[in-house]
């Protein structure tokens, strides 16, 4: 039966990290990502960082007690640099501008293979941004992935092509503006 849990709390966020890493390192071992060891590693250092951020969420699916997707997210800081990096795109500043409370980033969305096609990440994607305190999200894709058509299903729009370091491949940066009722809960 499946199961999904919604948490904020750091210390338990910090205790799904083995969980998390061994079905990121599954997950992004498919094509297009063929990400390896040093790719895991990145991903185990940022979540370091990222789970401790004020407003960080983190939404597991479990299917009978094993481990199937998740996804976390948190606010934009004011001084972060989610939209440097963009390849022939200018944004003015009143778009780029960030306070902690207008953009709510998914940094990551993932669910096992064999469980895809079963709305799990729809799911994980709904309770992750139900009721944050955001007036948009904004995620980044690889282009060629499926994953890229799905979130232009659920409403988001392209803003510009990114590489967000050196090395990086390229990706979409997308944008989705929430409901007005999501945003106006206090």
């Amino acid at each position: 039966m499946m199961q999904y849990t919604l948490t904020t709390d750091a210390a338990a966020a910090a205790d799904a990290l083995a969980d998390l890493a061994t079905l990121y390192e599954t997950v992004f071992a498919e094509p297009p990502y063929l990400e390896g060891p040093r790719d895991v590693a990145d991903f185990l250092d940022r979540y370091q960082r990222e789970h401790r951020t004020p407003g960080f969420r983190l939404v597991l699916a479990h299917d009978d007690g094993t481990l199937v997707g998740f996804a976390y997210g948190l606010p934009l800081s004011s001084t972060t640099t989610w939209w440097n990096g963009l390849i022939n795109t200018s944004l003015p500043s009143d778009f780029t501008r960030e306070d902690g409370h207008r953009t709510f980033v998914v940094m990551e969305l993932a669910v096992l293979a064999d469980q895809r096609g079963h709305r799990i990440g729809s799911t994980l994607h709904n309770l992750l941004l139900d009721q944050v305190d955001a007036h948009r999200v904004t995620l980044a894709v690889r282009p060629e992935a499926p994953a890229a058509a799905w979130y232009e299903h659920l409403g988001y729009s392209l803003v510009g092509m990114s590489r967000p370091w050196p090395e990086a491949p390229v990706y979409q940066v997308m944008l989705h503006t929430l409901p007005a009722a999501a945003h106006n809960q206090h």
